[in-house]
């Protein structure tokens, strides 16, 4: 956790599944959960109780997301971000490390912003980047509903 002005925050990244969770097909219990989740998750950061990090491959994504509505709505969380990462090379430098660990090379961009953030947790639904992580040092990665019940 974050030491900021004299109180302990925790500071989160949430990659594009995440942010796309809620708008997803809500017919699986899996689902319905981790977009709950998600959602407890939004009301903590606009409650303050925790910070949300942006950044430039959250961009990117979103903007290749073929639906206007979603892309409006997930742009809107940039504002709420108590920091924004911009490309580095020592970014691309632990992007190319993290995608050792197995990811693609977006997911490795994702969390070596996330880090560069100075996050206590990765946030993700794709199970796979989760599994890939687990034994990573560098940030703990989970997914949303897992989060909820450990922060708890």
């Amino acid at each position: 956790m974050l030491r900021m002005r004299g109180v302990w925050t925790m500071r989160v990244y949430l990659d594009n599944c995440c942010f796309n969770r809620p708008f997803d097909d809500q017919s699986q219990a899996r689902i319905r959960l981790a977009a709950e989740a998600k959602l407890e998750i939004q009301q903590r950061i606009e409650d303050k109780q925790i910070e949300l990090a942006w950044s430039y491959v959250l961009d990117y994504e979103n903007q290749a997301n073929p639906f206007e509505e979603r892309r409006e709505v997930i742009s809107r969380w940039r504002t709420a971000a108590t920091v924004d990462v911009e490309e580095t090379a020592a970014i691309l430098r632990q992007a190319r490390e993290i995608a050792d660990h197995g990811l693609h090379a977006k997911d490795a961009l994702h969390v070596a912003c996330a880090m560069a953030a100075g996050c206590d947790f990765f946030l993700t639904t794709d199970d796979l980047v989760v599994k890939r992580m687990r034994e990573f040092a560098g940030i703990a990665v989970t997914d949303p509903t897992q989060f909820i019940i450990e922060v708890e």
